[in-house]
């Protein structure tokens, strides 16, 4: 049962991802014009277009997308616990559904940074869309601590503080 649950739990994550990146990169302006982009509209595309057509965007938001994250976070949270065998009370499911989105976003976050700093010691000559993707969603989170931390000789310890709030944002959440 706890293999099923595993594999359950990690492919409701990779698709709330996807629909979370979904939400995120118009409001960094990232290009979908890429393998990771294309493969992200693929995926979200036949939740999120239908209800574009009665949730438009609002400037950057994309009201649709975000309906759909949230739709999709939610089923996934109470297959998961049918799957489980526990209850289904609403306000339980609500409050830990929301709990483990939020959950889910720091987690992705704290991926991201990690692979935004890793990738950015060992960039390739050229374009990468992944790295600029990353950049566009990690900078909004390390530029406000670099004002208060700046590099020291070189090494940009922003990163390090900003993983350790993600991860202490996580432990509070638990």
């Amino acid at each position: 049962m706890e293999a099923l649950l595993f594999i359950l739990h990690t492919l409701v994550t990779l698709l709330v991802v996807a629909f979370l990146l979904r939400v995120l990169m118009p409001l960094v302006r990232a290009d979908f014009r890429n393998q990771l982009g294309e493969a992200v509209l693929k995926v979200t595309d036949p939740l999120v277009v239908p209800l574009r057509r009665a949730l438009p965007p609002a400037k950057r938001i994309d009201v649709g997308a975000l309906v759909a994250l949230l739709i999709v976070h939610f089923a996934g949270t109470v297959v998961l616990r049918l799957v489980a065998g526990a209850t289904l009370n609403p306000a339980v499911v609500l409050t830990a559904g929301f709990l483990s989105l939020l959950h889910t976003v720091l987690q992705f976050y704290f991926i991201a940074v990690l692979l935004y700093a890793l990738l950015s010691w060992f960039a390739a000559a050229g374009y990468n869309p992944v790295h600029d993707i990353l950049t566009r969603l990690c900078e909004p989170l390390l530029a406000p601590v670099r004002r208060v931390i700046p590099p020291l000789g070189g090494l940009d310890l922003s990163v390090l503080f900003v993983l350790i709030a993600l991860q202490a944002l996580q432990i509070l959440l638990r």
